[in-house]
């Protein structure tokens, strides 16, 4: 007889999200971890000076609040707290101007001019539908889609490339600018179709679930989820790196979050000819170099207010973030690069010692790059914050192998698990009736390079748990 019901590798919050699922419908579950500590994409450490605090991938968690499976978890009991800061995004602009989301609509429509009914009458209605929406796109498309007409409208705009959708619905700098710094997220070329889809759903986010932070750290997403699973019988074993499914224990069921690479690797000669080829051939995007600062005083904007965002993005004009997006997928790295930023300790002390401060930046560079991006990424900081550089007290970068080696979902430092263009953002790896079974018999899929794709929504792991029928 099988010792579990299902062994679960990785401790993501993908893997530990189908861990939970297994766990709550009775199963004796395991979970593997390579490093000493569990988290995947949600870590911290003190990677600066001692006392302070960094999140070491993601930061910002819109999609783990809006997310249909947290939602369900009493993550609360287990010390998960989010803080969400009086302004959900700042996007500055030359000369001391800058346009600000906040959580109500018409807020954040009154500050952009002639585009402030084009922006309340589209945000709107997507603020109003979200919950249908995010039913039917936070998971496999489903067929039929739950709610047809919905989603219908919603695909006539999403699939558009983000410039074009900007274009259309907005005739004025800054409602463009501030849309092309949502799509962006992307990490595609702003001319990509369906690259207008994660604008319009992250901005519909910070009108819905807010982005905030949680307090302590992004750690605390995964203490939380371990908690949980724990309190559920669930085990935990970190320091035990797999490299092959042989040295797995015997279960029904084995979730892996992991990229296909990866499972090319893990299940060597196992994996059907055709299938290992659709694997190998699965594409992996552009990666990431990221900075953290650690600050003797707050951001010096020029403008105040921006102090007042949770996150801020530095780029520019439409045509400026367009560019830098469109460099970096063809191999080349942005003299100015779009570059979002968070500054978490002016809304969570905790994190640094008293009046110092924290800072996480990064932007988007060519898969595999070794580019030494921080000086650029500074500079674009001081051009909208004259006299940020006076203030740093240590820094620390991280460049696209070092992303992998630290995470190795993080293929090429391609921080969302493969590209999500139209080709792989619904049949990721590869187009099967089920995307998280595999030919191996109770082996399952359930990393970020399955729908619905990257971000800490822990849905992959869910979704692949609740199609194993464990």
């Amino acid at each position: 007889m099988p010792e579990y019901d299902a062994v679960v590798v990785g401790s993501g919050p993908n893997g530990l999200a189908a861990a939970i699922t297994t766990a709550r419908q009775g199963g004796k579950v395991l979970v593997l971890e390579g490093r000493d500590t569990i988290g995947g994409g949600v870590r911290s450490a003190e990677l600066t000076l001692p006392g302070f605090i960094h999140d070491v991938c993601s930061a910002i968690h819109a999609l783990a609040v809006d997310s249909p499976f947290f939602k369900t978890l009493p993550l609360g009991d287990y010390g998960l707290d989010f803080i969400a800061p009086p302004v959900e995004l700042a996007h500055p602009l030359e000369g001391g101007d800058a346009v600000f989301v906040r959580r109500s609509v018409g807020e954040t429509a009154a500050g952009l001019g002639d585009d402030a009914r084009a922006y309340q009458r589209l945000f709107g209605w997507l603020t109003e539908h979200s919950n249908q929406l995010n039913q039917d796109l936070l998971g496999p498309f489903p067929l039929p889609p739950r709610h047809p007409l919905l989603l219908a409208w919603f695909g006539l705009n999403a699939l558009l490339p983000a410039v074009t959708l900007a274009k259309l619905r907005f005739s004025g700098t800054r409602a463009r600018a501030l849309f092309a710094g949502m799509a962006a997220h992307s990490i595609m070329p702003l001319e990509t179709p369906a690259t207008a889809a994660f604008g319009l759903m992250l901005t519909t986010s910070a009108h819905t679930a807010g982005w905030v932070y949680p307090r302590g750290g992004a750690q605390r997403i995964a203490d939380a989820l371990a908690g949980y699973l724990r309190s559920l019988g669930g085990e935990i074993v970190t320091g035990q790196m797999v490299t092959s499914l042989d040295e797995l224990p015997p279960a029904r069921a084995i979730f892996l979050d992991v990229t296909p690479r990866q499972f090319v690797a893990l299940a060597g000669d196992k994996l059907p000819p055709r299938y290992r080829r659709k694997l190998l051939g699965y594409r992996y995007g552009p990666g990431v170099f990221k900075m953290d600062f650690a600050l003797s005083e707050p951001i010096p904007w020029a403008n105040p207010d921006i102090s007042q965002a949770g996150t801020v993005h530095l780029g520019g004009t439409l045509d400026e973030i367009a560019s830098s997006e469109r460099a970096m997928w063809l191999g080349a790295h942005a003299e100015r690069p779009f570059v979002l930023l968070t500054q978490p300790t002016l809304f969570d002390p905790s994190r640094a010692p008293e009046g110092k401060h924290t800072v996480w930046a990064y932007c988007h560079v060519p898969h595999g790059s070794t580019v030494d991006m921080s000086e650029r990424i500074e500079s674009q900081i001081e051009r909208f914050a004259p006299g940020f550089r006076d203030a740093i007290l240590a820094k620390a970068g991280m460049n696209t192998q070092a992303m992998q080696a630290y995470n190795p979902n993080y293929i090429g430092g391609d921080i969302n698990g493969g590209v999500q263009d139209l080709r792989q953002l619904f049949t990721r790896p590869t187009l099967r009736l089920n995307p998280y079974s595999t030919p191996l018999k109770g082996v399952y899929l359930c990393s970020s390079s399955t729908p619905p794709g990257g971000g800490v929504h822990g849905m992959c792991g869910y979704q692949a748990a609740k199609r194993a029928k464990v």
